[in-house]
């Protein structure tokens, strides 16, 4: 009888620990890497009598697919020459094979679209190949070698050219999307594969002012006299110590003059906390391109150094005002800037914190989306209308099981509008899953800035309500597609338009 008491209460808690195994999701791991390169592109004779080539860098994320494969998304500006203000976005996809431990071949290419600053880019879809050498230094890794750019759609942007890049290793955590909302008490997690290192991320979304004076207006696009830009966009930031941290930080103008200006900036900063950590002060400075809307930042090349104060007003979230600069190496173009913004602050993907501690965690959903916009019969400056096509990158953080925050940039591609882009912000709502758990409806309503390519968006300001379908084809991929309407407020554009794609989906664990 003991005999048998004993086999029963080993077997009980077997399936004790099996079952607390199956609680807590599985930890996830994606190989991922960022990237950052730049060519010097040879602009054609017909634009500007002897141009400077147009200095292009970008910057990727991409997902390894498997040991020898990749795909992901990278955005493009222009830093030197006379293009200021050229943007583009796009996709990537390559082989990346090891000839041995350290040196490898990455041969892929890039699908994007845009333009900007009066430059012949046609539609705005281009091809960008490329065969490179690298070595892989562990921590990082550098290639260079050849690549080729061709604006196709009407565009005479193309040429061969040199092209040099440096990778960083960014890979992540994740568990699967439908355990998104799950709640886990500390103790399960701590026994879990969870039991690691939390890391500190932030977003946050704010609407900033440039300065501008007259004389740092491009003659030969627009001239104005001094003015206020305003600008709607968003910072990321990612910490990698306690006090220090990277950001991207993207802006697009809304109101003040024509539209069309846009910024991106990559950087760094310093974060002090004190007031029971309920205050901050960061300190940062960023590079990256600038221009567009008939301001004149020469090739495109910015500096962003600024201060901010942050008060904590609901748990992790914070409101932000800041006062910086906006400059041109030469001080070419120099302005003030200052805005106002709400900052959220998550503790992800681990239960272990030098700063902090935590009574639960939470599994928070997270939705990456690209696809392709037709937008029928867009109106331009000069009355006339055609379709336009984007490619569109979409990011949506679920509050809820139902509910969604989103941040979406649009690049033309096809129709005589490679100059023009959106960058949008906004809330959707989504059904439950139906049909074997395959299929949800959503709606959403974005608003934002856009302009540029001849599109009447006025000063820039646009909303852009759309619903659709996802259709579930694996734990972590969907189709999508969906319908709507965009509306410029003081401009022409007023039209239906179509949209369909791919959606990637994950959850993350956020700490509490």
């Amino acid at each position: 009888m003991k005999k048998y008491l004993f086999l029963f209460a080993i077997a009980f808690v077997s399936q004790q620990l099996v079952a607390q195994n199956d609680i807590v999701p599985e930890k996830k791991t994606q190989k991922a890497f960022g990237k950052i390169d730049f060519l010097s592109i040879k602009m054609p004779e017909t634009s500007v009598v002897n141009e400077a080539n147009m200095g292009f860098t970008g910057i990727h994320y991409n997902l390894m697919i498997n040991d020898w494969s990749y795909a992901g998304l990278g955005l493009y500006g222009a830093v030197t020459g006379e293009r200021g203000g050229f943007f583009t976005l796009g996709v990537n996809a390559g082989i990346k094979k090891y000839l041995g431990e350290d040196f490898y071949i990455d041969t892929g290419f890039h699908f994007g679209a845009g333009g900007g600053a009066g430059a012949p880019d046609g539609g705005g879809a281009f091809i960008l190949p490329h065969f490179n050498l690298g070595y892989d230094f562990k921590n990082f890794s550098i290639n260079s070698g050849w690549s080729y750019v061709d604006f196709f759609d009407g565009g005479e942007i193309k040429g061969h050219q040199f092209n040099v890049s440096l990778e960083i290793p960014l890979g992540y955590n994740y568990a699967n999307y439908k355990k998104s909302e799950n709640e886990y008490s500390f103790a399960d997690l701590e026994n879990s594969d969870w039991n690691i290192n939390s890391k500190k991320t932030s977003l946050l979304f704010h609407l900033n002012n440039l300065m501008i004076k007259g004389d740092a207006t491009n003659v030969n696009v627009q001239r104005f006299n001094d003015a206020t830009i305003r600008l709607a966009g968003f910072e990321f930031a990612n910490y990698f110590s306690e006090n220090w941290f990277a950001f991207l930080k993207v802006d697009g103008a809304y109101s003040g003059i024509k539209a069309g200006y846009m910024d991106v900036f990559l950087g760094g900063g310093y974060h002090y906390s004190f007031n029971k950590k309920r205050t901050n002060i960061l300190a940062k400075f960023g590079l990256g391109a600038g221009g567009g809307g008939g301001v004149d930042t020469k090739g495109g090349f910015l500096l962003y150094p600024d201060i901010s104060i942050e008060q904590k007003i609901f748990k992790d979230i914070y409101v932000a005002i800041n006062k910086g600069y906006v400059l041109s190496p030469d001080a070419h173009f120099y302005t003030s800037s200052y805005g106002i913004g709400i900052k959220y602050y998550v503790e992800r993907n681990g239960i272990k914190s030098n700063e902090k501690t935590f009574e639960s965690g939470i599994f928070k959903g997270l939705e990456v989306i690209t696809k392709h916009d037709m937008y029928f019969d867009a109106k331009r400056d000069t009355n006339l209308i055609e379709d336009m096509h984007q490619i569109s990158v979409q990011i949506n953080l679920d509050l809820n099981k139902n509910i969604f925050i989103a941040g979406q940039t649009s690049f033309a591609s096809f129709g005589d509008a490679g100059a023009y882009a959106e960058g949008l912000v906004g809330l959707g709502a989504r059904t439950n899953p139906f049909l074997s758990d395959k299929v949800t409806l959503f709606a959403q309503g974005l608003a934002g800035a856009a302009g540029g390519g001849g599109i009447s968006t006025g000063e820039g300001f646009i909303v852009k309500p759309s619903a659709g379908l996802n259709y579930k084809v694996s734990d972590n991929l969907s189709f999508r597609t969906a319908a709507g309407y965009v509306k410029a407020k003081g401009g022409g554009l007023s039209n239906t338009f179509v949209n369909f794609g791919i959606k990637y989906h994950l959850s993350f664990l956020k700490m509490n």
